[in-house]
């Protein structure tokens, strides 16, 4: 069975490319793009990772990410946060929050395929 991986990313030509360098890799894939629809996707799906946006409309990625790590169901699913801030507060927000990695923005496809795939234990 494969490992399955939930995209929260409102921007339509990343959430592609996530999207299709993750099938390619033999995932299964959701993308969501609604910072509302987050966490209520993430508990139906039960995804191996979540790549999360910081950025997203209605909800930030943080406050998605604090309600994951609250939630027993989910709160040890491994988050791979990716964000156009590159600054090291950032990171440092993130980290304390609850996520196991953070990339910036532009990254390359074979890093995020290469941390989904520790993240998942593939």
């Amino acid at each position: 069975m494969p490992k399955k991986v939930i995209i929260v990313e409102d921007e339509p030509n990343i959430a592609e490319s996530l999207n299709f360098i993750l099938n390619r890799a033999g995932y299964e894939v959701k993308w969501v793009s609604d910072g509302n629809d987050a966490v209520f996707e993430i508990q139906n799906m039960q995804p191996d990772v979540v790549i999360l946006d910081v950025m997203l409309p209605n909800r930030s990625g943080l406050e998605i990410l604090r309600d994951l790590r609250a939630a027993p169901a989910i709160s040890k699913t491994p988050v791979l946060m990716l964000s156009a801030k590159g600054q090291t507060k950032d990171l440092a927000i993130a980290i304390e929050t609850g996520a196991d990695h953070y990339m910036v923005k532009p990254f390359s496809n074979a890093d995020v395929l290469a941390k989904v795939t520790e993240l998942a234990g593939t």
